[in-house]
C-alpha cells in the first residue's frame, strides 16, 4: 500500500492543492443543500427507474464530449445537470453529475472533472431555487422559469469555464485571455443558445407526450442534441485539417529543397523555445511554433533553380527569392478568417526584417518589427548557419552562436540574443543540428506539432550580400 501512494502520479502542489479546495467545497455545499432540504433516495415522487434514466443521460453527455484546443472538452452535461436541477430536489443534481460520469486513468484530472462539474451543478441549483421561491411577474406574465433556467445557465457556464480555464493556468501559465478565446469564446453564444433545451427537457418528462412516459421525448430530443455537438466538433477538426494540409505544403517543400531538410522543423523549436522563456505562456510558443512551420512556405512559389543555385545570385534573382516573404502571406491570404491569426502572417512576411533596418521586404527596423517575426528570425539565422547551404559550408554550432552574438544589435534584437544563449548553453536537442535530425529519425519523421491550436519564421541576411546564413 505505501508502494502504491509512492507511486501515485502527482500534479504540481498548487494545481493540486487548487483541485482537493474545488472538491471540498463541492462537499460543503452539497452537506449544506442536504442538510437544508432532506435526504431521502429515492426522492418522493420519483422511481429509481427515474434516477437511473437521468443518471444514463448525464453518462452519455459526457461519453461523446468534444476536445478542446488548450486541454480541455465541452460536453452537453449542462443541459442534463440543469434539467436535473429543474426536477429534482437542489442536493440530488449535483450528487448525480459526480457519481455518473466516465472514468479517466488520471485521478486527480477525474476527480477535478468531477467536482468542477458538480460545483457549478451547485450553483446552477442555488440559482434556479431563488426564482422558484421569488417569482417574477411581467404584469400578468411570469417570467419565473424562463428567467430562473437562462440565469441558471449562465451560472453554471462561468463557475465551469472558470474553473477549468483557472487550473489550466496554473498548470503551464497560460493567460485567462488566450485561454477563454482558445477554448470558449466561439462556445459561448451556441452554448445559451441550446440552454433553453434544458427547461424543455425537464417539462417534456413531467408531461408525457409519448407512450405515457416523459422519457420517450427525452430520448427525441438527442437526437438534434447529439447532432448539434457537430458544430463544436467540426470547429476543432477544421483547425486540425489545416495543421495536416500545411504539414504536406512542408513537406513538399522540403522535398524541393532537400538541403534544408527538417528546417522549419528545427526553426520551430528552437523559436517556440525562445517564446516560452521570453512569455512564460504555452499557448503563445504554441501559436510562434506554427508561425515558424510556415515561414519559409512562400518558397513553394520560388523557382528550384534559384533555390539550390551554388552561386551568387544576381539582384533580379536575389529579388525573387526574397518575394518568399509576401508570396507566403498571399498563399495563405483564404485562411485568414478560419485558421490564423496575424501573428502567423507577421512571421511569415517579416522574419527577414533585421534589427539595423536593412532587411526586407518593408525594411522595418528596431521594435517596428513584429516581436515574433524577431524571435523566429534569430532561429531561423542559427539554423540557416549550422545547416550548410549549395553556396557555402556549414558553420558548427559554436561558430553560429559567435556570429549570432557578434550581430546582436546589427541584425538580431539584443534581447532575444541575450535570451538564446542561454537557452543555447543549456544543450538542448536543437542546438547540434546533426543530433537533431538523428532524433527525428531521418527524412520520414514524423512532425512535432504541438497539439492543435498552436504554431514559424526565419531571418534576414547577416550581411549585405545577396548569399548569407540566414537565406
Amino acid at each position: 500500500m505505501l508502494q502504491r501512494l509512492r507511486r501515485l502520479e502527482l500534479p504540481p502542489p498548487r494545481v493540486l492543492a487548487f483541485i482537493l479546495g474545488v472538491f471540498t467545497t463541492f462537499l460543503l455545499l452539497e452537506g449544506y443543500l442536504i442538510l437544508h432540504h432532506g435526504f431521502h433516495l429515492p426522492p418522493a415522487g420519483l422511481t429509481w427507474f427515474d434516477l437511473l434514466f437521468w443518471a444514463g443521460l448525464v453518462f452519455w453527455s459526457v461519453r461523446v464530449e468534444i476536445r478542446l484546443p488548450l486541454n480541455a472538452s465541452m460536453s452537453h452535461l449542462f443541459l442534463f445537470a440543469l434539467a436535473l436541477v429543474v426536477l429534482f430536489p437542489p442536493w440530488l443534481a449535483p450528487l448525480w453529475v459526480f457519481l455518473f460520469q466516465p472514468s479517466d486513468n488520471v485521478w486527480y484530472k477525474q476527480l477535478f472533472n468531477r467536482s468542477q462539474d458538480t460545483l457549478a451543478t451547485v450553483a446552477a441549483a442555488l440559482v434556479w431555487r431563488f426564482f422558484q421561491t421569488n417569482p417574477l411577474y411581467l404584469g400578468k406574465l411570469e417570467l419565473t422559469d424562463v428567467i430562473g433556467i437562462g440565469l441558471a445557465s449562465v451560472t453554471f457556464f462561468v463557475v465551469n469555464t472558470g474553473l477549468v480555464t483557472l487550473v489550466i493556468h496554473l498548470s503551464n501559465g497560460t493567460p485567462f485571455r488566450e485561454i477563454w478565446r482558445k477554448n470558449y469564446g466561439w462556445l459561448a453564444a451556441s452554448y445559451f443558445l441550446l440552454s433553453p433545451i434544458a427547461l424543455l427537457l425537464a417539462r417534456a418528462y413531467e408531461t408525457p407526450l409519448l407512450g405515457g412516459w416523459g422519457g420517450w421525448t427525452v430520448l427525441l430530443f438527442l437526437i438534434p442534441i447529439y447532432y448539434s455537438r457537430y458544430f463544436w466538433d467540426e470547429k476543432v477538426r477544421l483547425e486540425q485539417a489545416f495543421d495536416a494540409t500545411l504539414e504536406v505544403l512542408m513537406h513538399a517543400l522540403e522535398a524541393k529543397e532537400k538541403e534544408t531538410r527538417l528546417h522549419s522543423e528545427r526553426v520551430a523549436d528552437i523559436a517556440s523555445d525562445i517564446a516560452r522563456a521570453l512569455y512564460q505562456d504555452e499557448a503563445k510558443a504554441q501559436e510562434i511554433y506554427r508561425a515558424a512551420r510556415l515561414h519559409d512556405i512562400g518558397k513553394i512559389g520560388i523557382p528550384e533553380a534559384l533555390l539550390l543555385k551554388p552561386d551568387k545570385l544576381t539582384p533580379q534573382e536575389y529579388e525573387i527569392v526574397q518575394s518568399h516573404t509576401t508570396k507566403g502571406v498571399e498563399l495563405l491570404k483564404p485562411a485568414a478568417k478560419v485558421a490564423f491569426g496575424p501573428l502567423v502572417y507577421n512571421v511569415i512576411q517579416h522574419h527577414h526584417e533585421r534589427w539595423d533596418g536593412r532587411g526586407y521586404p518593408k525594411a522595418l527596423a528596431g521594435h517596428e518589427i513584429p516581436e515574433e517575426a524577431r524571435i523566429v528570425g534569430l532561429a531561423d539565422a542559427y539554423e540557416a548557419m549550422t545547416a550548410g547551404r549549395p553556396y557555402r559550408p556549414a558553420k558548427s554550432s559554436e561558430e553560429a552562436l559567435q556570429e549570432i552574438q557578434d550581430l546582436s544589435g546589427i541584425q538580431f534584437d539584443p534581447k532575444l540574443v541575450k535570451l538564446f544563449t542561454q537557452l543555447w548553453h543549456a544543450n538542448p536537442l536543437w542546438r547540434d543540428r546533426e543530433a537533431y535530425l538523428k532524433a527525428k529519425e531521418g527524412p520520414l519523421s514524423h512532425s512535432t506539432w504541438p497539439q492543435p491550436y498552436s504554431e514559424s519564421a526565419s531571418p534576414s541576411p547577416s550581411e549585405p550580400d545577396p548569399r548569407t546564413s540566414a537565406e
